[in-house]
């Protein structure tokens, strides 16, 4: 039995009348996403990073050479508000990682872009969080984790079309 077991077994005595499958099915993604975000910043952290700065960096690391983009195409790749873009942004600046460049398309614009410093810390970050995600998935076998990630893949579609 695991910690969302005792909560089922504690809803099923006091509220029988009450299907709690769906309360275990999403507690238990709830705890493994935590449990999951504190693994996954612990290594960052051990590279000088946020999930907000890994997100920044790793956003013009993949989007190719000369791993540079425009502020709007960020905020599309990362979802955040243009101010919390903006912070992060002038924050990577401060540290060196990124520059803002002037737009050889439009002069009146910029580009961000990964300096010298930042695309070294970023595939460096990279590789590592990669072996991490090798390690939290490793409990699953081959068949079990793609079983699992399909299942996944179909009910976040349903939330995201």
């Amino acid at each position: 039995m695991d910690h969302v077991d005792k909560i089922l077994a504690q809803w099923r005595a006091e509220r029988p009348d009450l299907d709690t499958a769906p309360m275990g099915l999403l507690g238990r993604l709830g705890r493994l996403h935590a449990h999951l975000i504190r693994e996954t910043e612990a290594v960052l952290a051990a590279h000088g990073l946020s999930r907000a700065s890994f997100d920044v960096m790793a956003t013009l690391r993949r989007s190719g050479r000369p791993y540079r983009l425009s502020p709007g195409d960020l905020l599309a790749a990362t979802m955040v508000t243009s101010g919390t873009m903006t912070n992060r942004i002038d924050q990577l600046e401060k540290q060196s990682f990124v520059e803002r460049i002037a737009n050889p398309g439009d002069g009146r614009s910029v580009l961000i872009g990964l300096t010298a410093k930042g695309l070294s810390l970023i595939d460096e970050a990279v590789t590592a969080h990669v072996e991490n995600q090798h390690r939290l998935t490793a409990a699953l076998d081959e068949p079990d984790f793609q079983e699992l990630d399909a299942q996944l893949k179909k009910y976040l579609a349903a939330f995201e079309g």
